[in-house]
């Protein structure tokens, strides 16, 4: 025997990510306040999605009101990644400058980038190709 599907709509997990917007230019004494704003969505009234892998909690900077990068700017995105890694989460940038980008890549650090595939994923839509010849693994 068999039955049919199940009543009701299907549950389908939240996707939706907390946003905090970074606004530009970044001042030192604006620091402690948005680490402390990175916090409260990870931690609970904001919700901190579960975007990331694994149901990793995810905080979404906006950092493209930042202005030109500079060591300021490298200097708030480590705290707020720090933050976000004492609090069980991770901070991903949305619409990173490329400059900003090169300079975080030049000082060593490396952030998740909305949009982009993460290290050791393919990029969304690319398929491995199979040669017809190939055992299966």
């Amino acid at each position: 025997m068999s039955s049919g599907p199940p009543a009701g709509l299907p549950v389908v997990e939240d996707r939706t990510l907390a946003v905090l917007v970074l606004p530009g230019p970044v001042r030192r004494a604006d620091t402690a306040g948005l680490c402390a704003a990175v916090r409260t969505l990870l931690d609970g009234a904001g919700g901190g999605g579960r975007g990331g892998r694994g149901g990793e909690r995810v905080v979404v900077c906006d950092v493209g009101g930042l202005g030109p990068p500079g060591l300021a700017v490298v200097d708030l995105l480590a705290r707020l990644e720090l933050t976000a890694r004492r609090a069980g989460g991770r901070i991903r940038l949305r619409d990173p400058d490329p400059a900003l980008l090169a300079l975080l890549d030049l000082v060593g650090l490396s952030f998740q980038v909305e949009g982009q595939a993460e290290k050791g994923e393919p990029a969304l839509g690319v398929e491995e190709a199979v040669e017809t010849g190939d055992p299966a693994v």
